[in-house]
C-alpha cells in the first residue's frame, strides 16, 4: 500500500502550491485567494523509486460550527484519519496564529505522526523567526517554499522515513482506471452523486452553487474494476463567470472532461434541460468523449414534468441521440445501478475493436444497398475502411472522389456501423480519406 501524507493548515498557507510541487503537477487551483480549496484533493506522488499519495484540503478551522466552512474542517479531519502522515503547513511571514495554535492542538490529540512544515521560508532557514513555532509542540519545523520547491525533498524523505517502498497499485497486465467526469451546472448535484457511489461525504455537497471549485479526482473500485470518479466545478453561461477564481474553475471542468474516457452529464430534472445544459454537452461531444445523460431528482417532479422534460431533451439535445438516459435520484440512491450499466456500456463501445475485414464488408454491404450521389461525371467510390482509433471509435474510408460524401450519407454509414457494433454512448467519427493518384504528379 502507498504510504498516504495529508497536508492540512489554516488558509492561504500555501498548500495547494506544496501539493502541486509534491505531485509534480498543477492539478490543484493555485491564487492568492483565501479559502479557495474547499474538498479533499488526492493526487500521486513519487520521491525516487517510492510513491506515495498526498491529500490536500481546505483551510482548517477546527472550531469551526456553521456553513461552508465547517464542511471544509469536517473534510480536513476526513484526510487526518485516513493519513499515515500529517504535514502542517504554516506560513513565517505572517507568524504563528491562534488558529495555528487551535490546529496544533487538535493534532496532537489525532495520535497522527505529524511533520510541522514552515511554508515561504526562501532564504530564511536560519531564521530566528522558525523558533516561535516550537510553542505548537509538534517537533523540529522544517523550512520550506513551496512556491520555489526549497526543503521539499528533505520534508518528504522525513516523512517516508518509516515506510517501505511501495508495490505498484496496479500489475503490468492490469487495465488503467476508467475516468469518469461528472459534469452540468452548478448545484445540479454532481457532488452528491459521486458521495452516494463512495458510500461516505467524501466531496462537499452544499446547498449554494459553486461549492465545489476544482476537479476532483477520486480513485473507486466497483466489481472488481477501477474508476476514476472526477467531481468537476459547475459550468455557467459566460456572462454569469465574475470571480477570476470561477474562470479557472471552468478551465479545470473543460479539461477534465477532455482527460475523461466517458462523461456524466447530469440534468436537475426540476430545472429541465437549459441551454447552459446544451452547450455542456457539445463541448463533451466536440471532445469526442463517451457520454451518459443522467436526469436527477427525477421523483421531485409529476407526470406532465416528465413528459415536458422529454421533449426537451429530443429537442436540445437531439446530436446526443446515441447517449443513454438514466433517471436517478442521487441523494436517494435511486436508478444507480442503471447508471452503472449504462457507463459500462459507453465505455466498453468507446473502446470496441472493430476489424478491417468487418468494417469493409460493412462498407461494402451499406454501398450495395444505397450508393453516394453522383456528383457531376463523378461518383465517389468507397473502396475499403479500417479503424483510426478510440475513445472516440474512429473509421477511415479510403476510396476516389470522397470529398463529395454528402454529410447525409456519412450518417447513412454511421447508423449501419452502430447497428452492427451496438455502439451506444458514444459519438463515431468517420473520416475520408482520398486514394492517392499514381499518376498525378507535380510538375
Amino acid at each position: 500500500m502507498k504510504p498516504v501524507i495529508a497536508l492540512v493548515g489554516r488558509p492561504n498557507v500555501g498548500k495547494s502550491t506544496l501539493f502541486n510541487r509534491m505531485t509534480k503537477s498543477r492539478d490543484a487551483i493555485v491564487a492568492d485567494f483565501a479559502g479557495l480549496t474547499r474538498d479533499r484533493h488526492y493526487g500521486d506522488g513519487r520521491l525516487g523509486s517510492q510513491e506515495f499519495i498526498v491529500i490536500d484540503t481546505g483551510g482548517f478551522e477546527p472550531d469551526s460550527t456553521t456553513g461552508i466552512v465547517k464542511e471544509m474542517a469536517r473534510q480536513a479531519r476526513q484526510a487526518v484519519a485516513e493519513a499515515d502522515v500529517v504535514i502542517f503547513v504554516t506560513d513565517i511571514r505572517s507568524g504563528l496564529s491562534a488558529q495555528d495554535a487551535d490546529i496544533g492542538r487538535y493534532l496532537r490529540q489525532a495520535n497522527k505522526r505529524v511533520l510541522l512544515a514552515v511554508n515561504k521560508a526562501e532564504g530564511m532557514s536560519e531564521s530566528p523567526l522558525l523558533a516561535e513555532f516550537h510553542e505548537l509542540g509538534l517537533g523540529e519545523p522544517h523550512p520550506i517554499s513551496s512556491a520555489h520547491g526549497q526543503g521539499i525533498r528533505s520534508l518528504l524523505e522525513a516523512a517516508l522515513a518509516d515506510f517501505p517502498e511501495a508495490a505498484e497499485e496496479y500489475g503490468a497486465g492490469d487495465d488503467k482506471p476508467v475516468r469518469l467526469a461528472v459534469a452540468g451546472r452548478p448545484n445540479v448535484g454532481k457532488s452528491t452523486l459521486i458521495n452516494t457511489w463512495l458510500g461516505e461525504e467524501r466531496l462537499i455537497a452544499f446547498d449554494m452553487p459553486g461549492t465545489t471549485r476544482d476537479a476532483i479526482h477520486v480513485p473507486f473500485e466497483r466489481g472488481g474494476k477501477h474508476y476514476e470518479l472526477i467531481d468537476t466545478a459547475g459550468l455557467r453561461r459566460k456572462g454569469k463567470v465574475f470571480e477570476a477564481i470561477e474562470k479557472f474553475s471552468v478551465v479545470k471542468t473543460l479539461q477534465a472532461i477532455a482527460d475523461a474516457n466517458v462523461v456524466v452529464l447530469m440534468i436537475d430534472a426540476t430545472q429541465g434541460v437549459s441551454e447552459q445544459d446544451a452547450h455542456i454537452a457539445g463541448y463533451v461531444l466536440e471532445s469526442g468523449r463517451a457520454v451518459v445523460i443522467a436526469i436527477n431528482k427525477w421523483d421531485a417532479i409529476d407526470s406532465y414534468q416528465r413528459q415536458m422534460l422529454d421533449r426537451s431533451i429530443e429537442q436540445r439535445l437531439a446530436f446526443l441521440k446515441f447517449a443513454s438516459v438514466v433517471n436517478i435520484s442521487a441523494l436517494k440512491r435511486q436508478g444507480i445501478g442503471p447508471l452503472w450499466q449504462a457507463i459500462d456500456d459507453a465505455h466498453a463501445s468507446a473502446t470496441c475493436k472493430m476489424p478491417t475485414p468487418v468494417l469493409t464488408r460493412l462498407l461494402h454491404e451499406a454501398v450495395e444497398h444505397q450508393q453516394p450521389k453522383r456528383a457531376g461525371t463523378f461518383r465517389p467510390k468507397l473502396r475499403y475502411a479500417h479503424q483510426g482509433g478510440m475513445n472516440p471509435p474512429i473509421i477511415v474510408i479510403h476510396g476516389n472522389s470522397l470529398e463529395h460524401v454528402s454529410d447525409s450519407y456519412k450518417r447513412f454509414l454511421e447508423g449501419r456501423f452502430r447497428e452492427h457494433f451496438k455502439l451506444v454512448g458514444t459519438p463515431l467519427r468517420i473520416d475520408m480519406k482520398l486514394s492517392a493518384n499514381p499518376f498525378d504528379k507535380e510538375t
